[in-house]
C-alpha cells in the first residue's frame, strides 16, 4: 500500500511543479510560496478532522515534536529555494537538481536510520547522478542564459534541505499519525514563509497579484497538499530509501507538462539525462 501512496506523491508532486512556474511569474516566489503554505495548511488540518486524529494531539511525545518542526524547518527552506529557482530557471534544469536529493537521502538513510545502501542502490545512485549533470549542461546551440547562474545555487540548496526533510519527517512520524504529522509541520512552514516575506518587505505585493496567478498559487496548493499527505503516508511504513526515489519520478510529470505548457524542449543530451534517472529510480523498485 506504501508504494501506491509514494506514486501518488509522484504525480501530485510533478503537477505542483508545473502549477506553481504558473503562479509565479509575475509574483514574488517568496509571497507565492507563503501564500501556497496557508492552502496547504487548510488542506492538511481539514484531512486530520475527516481522519478524526486531532485527539491525539495530546499524546505527542516531545522528541516526534521535535523532529516534525525541524521537518517543517528544512521543508520551509527547501521549498523557498525551489521555488526561487523555479522563477529564475528553467523547469526542465530545476526540477533534475532538486530530484538529485534522491542520492543524498540514500546516504543520510544509511548513516542515520542504517537502511543499507546495496549493490542496486550503488548503481542507481550513479545513473541519477549521470543523468541530472547531462540535463543540467548547457546544449549546444543554445545561448539564452537563466539569469545568471543564481538558479543553480537555489536549486542544490532546494535538494539539500528536501533531503534533510525526508530524514526528518521519517523519525518525526514513527509515533504519529502521518496526517496529523504533516498538518503540523505545515503550521512550522507557514510561520517561516511568512517571516521571509516580511523580512524582505514583499508584502505589500500580495495585492499586485492578479487573478490568473492567484488561481494557479492555489490549485498548486491543493496539489502540494495532496503530494505532502501521500508522500508521508508512504514514508511511515515504507523505507525512506526507496519511497524518496518513487517521489521524484515526478521529473517525468513536470518535464511532461514543461512541454506543453511552457514549450521546454528536452535536447538529445538532457533526454539521455531523464533516461539514465528514471532507470536508476526505477532499479530501486528491484
Amino acid at each position: 500500500m506504501w508504494m501506491i501512496f509514494a506514486f501518488g506523491s509522484a504525480l501530485f508532486a510533478g503537477l505542483t511543479a508545473i502549477l506553481a512556474k504558473c503562479g509565479i511569474k509575475h509574483t514574488d516566489s517568496n509571497v507565492a510560496t507563503a501564500l501556497r503554505t496557508i492552502v496547504v495548511l487548510f488542506f492538511s488540518w481539514m484531512m486530520v478532522f475527516i481522519a478524526g486524529k486531532q485527539g491525539e494531539l495530546s499524546a505527542i511525545e516531545s522528541k516526534t515534536l521535535i523532529f516534525l518542526v525541524l521537518s517543517g524547518v528544512a521543508t520551509g527552506a527547501s521549498w523557498l529555494c525551489y521555488f526561487k529557482a523555479l522563477q529564475v530557471g528553467d523547469v526542465n534544469k530545476v526540477t533534475p537538481i532538486d530530484k538529485s536529493s534522491t542520492i543524498l537521502t540514500m546516504l543520510l538513510a544509511f548513516i542515520l536510520l542504517g537502511e543499507p545502501i546495496t549493490f542496486i542502490k550503488l548503481v542507481a545512485m550513479f545513473l541519477i547522478g549521470g543523468g541530472t549533470y547531462l540535463m543540467i549542461q548547457k546544449q549546444e546551440g543554445v545561448t539564452k542564459e537563466s539569469k545568471g547562474k543564481s538558479w543553480l545555487a537555489f536549486a542544490i540548496s532546494s535538494a539539500i534541505f528536501a533531503s534533510l526533510t525526508s530524514i526528518l519527517g521519517k523519525v518525526g512520524i514513527e509515533g504519529i499519525d502521518s496526517t496529523l504529522g504533516t498538518a503540523i509541520r505545515t503550521i512550522v512552514v507557514l510561520v517561516m514563509a511568512w517571516l521571509v516575506v516580511f523580512i524582505t518587505g514583499k508584502q505589500h505585493t500580495i495585492r499586485k497579484i492578479d487573478k490568473q496567478s492567484w488561481l494557479f498559487i492555489i490549485l498548486s496548493g491543493f496539489t502540494t497538499g495532496a503530494s505532502w499527505l501521500c508522500y508521508y503516508r508512504a514514508l511511515q511504513t515504507g523505507p525512506a530509501s526507496v519511497v524518496v526515489p518513487i517521489d521524484k519520478l515526478s521529473i517525468l510529470v513536470t518535464i511532461g507538462f514543461s512541454y506543453v505548457v511552457f514549450r521546454e524542449k528536452l535536447h538529445k543530451k538532457s533526454a539521455l539525462g531523464l533516461f539514465f534517472i528514471v532507470i536508476g529510480t526505477l532499479a530501486l523498485l528491484l
